[in-house]
């Protein structure tokens, strides 16, 4: 059984696409164990606790602890609710932190995330902003493995979305979510059964 936490800062609503995957049976052998975030407002942690019936916590950040030392906290929440290195998986659903070095290395390959975008390209923030800014004409998200960069780890998956001349900000940012919404579970689902092997940056999918 995969011990799962998810992070977030925000409604997660890629949280929720997840734990409805659980909770539905497209997902199998995984255990739902927690829901952390660094916002104490977030209002994906109303949904995660009354909703899905989840732990929360809110592990506070201020100016003295940052990176590993904010981290460290993190992962003692996640081991005492069973999501170890060796046994768990953390996804990143909008959460709005780098994660530490040290934090990576211990759970190598173990932390997915998210990105609005088709990566490499446009990695960071405002990513669909980005996109209409250049002229693209598709955009979509990826689904990958967080390694010590930003946006720049292994891609497990990744789905196109048509940029129209019409399209804004917020109308390529609600065309790209209802993809991340399908991608992202799908993700947690191939790594739950043990689907997914890494070798160096390629992500390979075996069925």
């Amino acid at each position: 059984m995969l011990n799962l936490a998810i992070l977030i800062s925000g409604k997660g609503s890629n949280m929720n696409a997840i734990l409805s995957a659980v909770q539905e049976g497209e997902i199998k052998n995984v255990k739902p164990s927690v829901v952390i975030s660094n916002n104490p407002s977030a209002l994906g942690l109303r949904s995660a606790s009354e909703i899905f019936r989840l732990p929360t916590k809110v592990v506070l950040c201020n100016k003295q602890t940052k990176g590993w030392d904010y981290d460290k906290q993190i992962v003692s929440v996640l081991c005492q609710h069973g999501v170890t290195p060796e046994s768990g998986l953390v996804c990143l659903a909008g959460f709005m932190r780098i994660i530490s070095p040290e934090f990576v290395r211990r759970y190598n390959m173990r932390i997915m995330n998210i990105h609005p975008a088709l990566l490499p390209s446009f990695p960071g923030l405002r990513a669909q902003k980005q996109a209409i800014e250049y002229g693209v004409k598709v955009t979509g998200c990826t689904v990958h493995f967080v390694d010590e960069g930003v946006d720049s780890g292994p891609i497990i998956l990744q789905k196109t979305v048509c940029v129209l001349d019409s399209d804004t900000e917020e109308t390529l940012s609600s065309k790209i979510l209802k993809e991340e919404h399908k991608l992202y579970p799908r993700s947690v689902k191939l790594f739950a059964e043990d689907k997914i092997q890494v070798k160096g940056r390629k992500v390979f999918i075996h069925n």
